[in-house]
Parts: C-alpha cells; structure tokens; sequence
C-alpha cells in the first residue's frame, strides 16, 4: 500500500511538473510601458506562449527606478509563473545608487536566465561640433577640465554611467547633464545646446548616418555592422571602456530545474527566429542568449564594475 502510495505521489509530482504552465506566466517590467525593456517584453511573451502553450502576459510594475518591480518579483513563488524581464539598472547600478530602502538583493534574490539583448553606446557629438574625433576631444577635456558637456538620460543611467568610465580611464573630466529621459536629451545633442554624450547605438546610428551626428568611437568589442565605420573605444587609444547597456530575464531564487530549463530553452529558441532578432540587429544591438552560469558572472562583474565607477565619481542618486 505505502509503495503504491509512493508511486502515485512521485507520478503526480511528475505530471504536475509536465503541465507548466498550468495558470498564465506574468512576465513583470519594472518600467512604464513603451520602453525598450517593455518592448523585449512583448516581444518575448507571444514567442513563449508558442514554444511553451499557457499564456504569457506582460505588466509593468513601474517606479523607484525599477526596484519596486524588482522586489515584488523577488517576492514572488519561485514556481515559473512570474518572471522578470529588466534592464541592467535595477540588478547593477541602482543598488549602489540608494544608500538604504533596497528590498531587495539583486545577486541573491534572483535565478538569472539570460541576457536577452545588449547595446552599446556610441560617443557622438553634434555635426555642427568643432571637435572633429576622439584625439580633439581628449585634448580638449585636458585642456579645459569640466567645460565640455555630456548629456545623459538621467543621473546613474548607462549613458552617464559610460561618461563617468570614459572620464576617469582618460584622466579628464566633463559636465554631466542629466535629462528626464533620452528623447529630450536627444533633441538638446541635436540642436547643439550640449557637446557630446555616449548615447545606446539604436538612439543615434539614423542621425549618424544621416550627417546629424559625428560618432567618435563606439563602447563594443568589435565594431558594429551598422556603423562599420566608428572604431571602437580600444581602436581610438582608450582601454577599458567596453560597455553594453543589455536587457535580461531572471526569475524568483529556487525556480525548479525542468522549468528553468523550458523557459530558457524558449527564449533562446524565440531569439534565433529571426522575425524577433531583426527587430534588434536591424538597429546595431547584439543578441545574447547565454546560459544562467554564464549571465550570472556577468552580472556579478558587472555589479563590481559599476560599483567601482560610482564609488570613485562619488555619484549618488538625484
């Protein structure tokens, strides 16, 4: 009686496992919808809900820079049903931003899955500009400390974050100017009212290649398909300054093996179709894809990185 009882109990646990997803899986973004992150995110539902069956939705759990989302998934079951898809802010810049109110821990809290996509930022300047390529503009940097301004889409975002790393491999200094988003720091870079700022490749490769713009360098490994001719960070004589701004997906801490291993399998499978892929690469950004061992160091050098940088520019949050 106690092995048929053993057998019966092992044969439902399996099946139980099998029927993921059994209820719909809530894909939760930390930001107001109609971001990029936001825009991942319902990209990849559909493709799940196709590879996976049950239903995939998506909800924003927006503010606090995205912590509020990103505690509410660590809160979560661990059981598949919710996932997190986020960008690099809530899981390695923000936790060093707030000095205190952090619910919770983005190396402890999560089971990484992977890196969905990633950019990386092109140093630009207006065409109008008399500093004519990176050689100009590290002479100038020396030459007149904090004079030329860099904007960004806000204190502590990937793009002030690039001008802070690129200040202080370079041994110069600039003035950060932080707008409420990159729309309106796009505009002012355009109109010529700031000098530079290192702006995600998909933000500037159209004005680039219209005449708009003039890209000094860009924060790749290798240079970009879609701008062949700006040489990297490293071919303009700057070490150390590869950077990607990159969206991913993670999940509660404690999310069974079989279902990870679905859900992984799934956005892999969904980011080599290339009718998701091209909607990227068509604009410079690379697809990832790499597994949960393989995101999760990449988080944790990022996480030292970044807190290295804050640290020594002493930025802290507005």
């Amino acid at each position: 009686m106690k092995k048929a009882l053993l057998a019966w109990t092992l044969a439902l646990a399996s099946t139980a496992a099998f029927a993921w997803p059994d209820k719909p899986v809530t894909l939760v973004v930390p930001f107001p919808p109609g971001g990029p992150t936001d825009t991942i995110a319902r990209l990849l539902a559909p493709k799940m809900q196709e590879k996976l069956g049950g239903s995939f939705i998506v909800e924003n759990k927006a503010g606090a820079t995205g912590t509020i989302g990103a505690a509410a998934v660590a809160r979560s079951a661990p059981d598949g049903h919710t996932l997190f898809v986020t960008s690099l802010g809530p899981l390695v810049i923000v936790p060093h931003l707030m000095k205190s109110g952090m619910q919770y821990d983005p190396l402890k809290d999560f089971d990484p899955l992977t890196v969905v996509v990633q950019a990386p930022n092109v140093l630009v300047v207006p065409a109008s500009s008399p500093i004519k390529n990176m050689g100009d503009l590290i002479a100038q940097l020396k030459k007149e400390p904090n004079k030329i301004s860099f904007a960004s889409s806000g204190s502590g975002s990937s793009d002030h974050l690039t001008a802070e790393l690129f200040w202080q491999q370079t041994g110069t200094s600039g003035v950060h100017v932080p707008y409420k988003g990159g729309a309106p720091a796009m505009n002012d870079l355009l109109g010529g009212q700031v000098n530079a700022s290192f702006q995600n490749i998909n933000n500037v490769v159209q004005h680039v290649k219209a005449g708009k713009l003039r890209a000094f360098a860009i924060t790749s490994q290798a240079r970009s398909k879609v701008l062949p001719d700006v040489p990297t960070t490293k071919e303009s004589g700057v070490d150390n300054v590869v950077v990607y701004s990159w969206q991913a997906v993670l999940a509660p801490k404690g999310l069974p093996a079989d279902i990870k291993a679905k859900v992984h399998g799934a956005i892999v499978a969904s980011l080599k179709d290339p009718s998701f892929s091209s909607k990227f690469t068509d604009q410079g950004l690379e697809i990832v894809g790499n597994t949960p061992e393989e995101f999760s160091q990449f988080q944790a050098a990022e996480y030292a990185r970044w807190k290295r940088v804050i640290e020594t520019g002493k930025i802290t949050a507005n």
